[in-house]
């Protein structure tokens, strides 16, 4: 899907690779126990997708991969720091660990399980690649234009697969009971995307319709920063507009599903255009618009290249703020 931006900016014509070299996250964990029957490993990690380094623990550890948590999903194409949470029970068994891809940079004692979302967000060092030196001023400028308007928070290629309409059409086949797939990973994976779609193609519907700006609707499901409660006022008036305007609160979007808030009145016209009610994984709501902070902008002339460093909050995508920087899409 063809990506919808709230500036109008010219095209940059920048190189970016999404490798180990080029592309580093680390996550921002939440603040653990220091006691507890789980051990959270900081895990560094190269050329690992987050299912693929779980499979290293289990079989390196003799352990279910189910007895193993984790707060996000990291890409496989990258330097990625992520936490890990096995049970207190198998602390020996971790000292005996090794593998040439992985590293247990620290460990702490933590009271639960990691789940997924159970992170603040993530901070990104990425070079972007033959930039000319004229450009590196806008590159700034436009990604502090971004962090002070927020940025669409569209899921990123990654989310779909290299075959995009047929994975969707796949997860079509398993919600509407034509396709059986035994890889419950996969099925799950599958029907993310599907939800992903539905959300994306709202969240252009809701800019192109506010003519490139994210207009509140009465009926939206706004989100405090503060405390993360969800909430929905039947009217939008000044004093919403302007909390929404100092970031204090968001407007979401839904990821189609079961036991999930769904929008009112004049929102839920334009939402219930993107939801499927025969989807029986659970449902979710999605911040449409984040806002990078922590930013640093750094250029070598000799190379060409900038390095670009912030902070996401959690379930959104650097490539997309790329596209943003780029104004236009990285992949179709």
């Amino acid at each position: 899907m063809k990506r919808v931006f709230l500036q109008d900016y010219k095209n940059l014509d920048f190189k970016f690779y999404q490798n180990v070299d080029d592309f580093i996250v680390t996550e921002e964990p939440i603040k653990f126990t220091n006691k507890g029957n789980f051990i959270i490993l900081k895990i560094k990690k190269i050329r690992l997708g987050t299912w693929d380094l779980i499979e290293k623990l289990a079989d390196g550890l003799q352990i279910y991969e189910n007895e193993i948590g984790y707060a996000g999903l990291k890409d496989k194409n990258a330097t990625t720091t992520q936490y890990i949470s096995i049970p207190r029970k198998y602390a020996k068994d971790i000292k005996k660990f090794k593998h040439s891809k992985i590293e247990i940079k620290d460990t702490f004692l933590h009271s639960t399980k990691l789940n997924i979302g159970d992170l603040i967000g993530n901070t990104f060092e990425i070079n972007l690649h033959e930039v000319k030196i004229e450009d590196v001023g806008l590159i700034e400028k436009r990604i502090k234009e971004i962090a002070k308007v927020g940025m669409p928070n569209f899921f990123g290629y990654q989310r779909f697969g290299r075959d995009v309409e047929k994975n969707l059409e796949k997860a079509n086949q398993i919600i509407y009971g034509d396709l059986k797939i035994r890889d419950r990973k996969l099925e799950k994976m599958l029907i993310s995307a599907y939800q992903s779609d539905f959300f994306n193609k709202w969240l252009a519907k809701r800019i192109e319709m506010s003519d490139k700006t994210f207009k509140l609707l009465n009926g939206d499901v706004l989100m405090q920063h503060s405390e993360k409660k969800l909430f929905t006022p039947s009217k939008i008036n000044d004093n919403i507009q302007k909390d929404f305007e100092a970031q204090k609160i968001a407007p979401t979007g839904l990821l189609s599903g079961r036991d999930v808030f769904r929008a009112k009145c004049e929102a839920r016209e334009i939402e219930e255009q993107f939801d499927d009610t025969y989807i029986q994984e659970k449902g979710l709501r999605r911040l449409a618009l984040v806002y990078p902070k922590n930013i640093s902008v750094k250029y070598n002339k000799e190379t060409k290249k900038c390095k670009l460093r912030f902070t996401l909050p959690k379930a959104s995508y650097a490539t997309v703020l790329i596209e943003n920087i780029l104004n236009k899409n990285l992949k179709a």
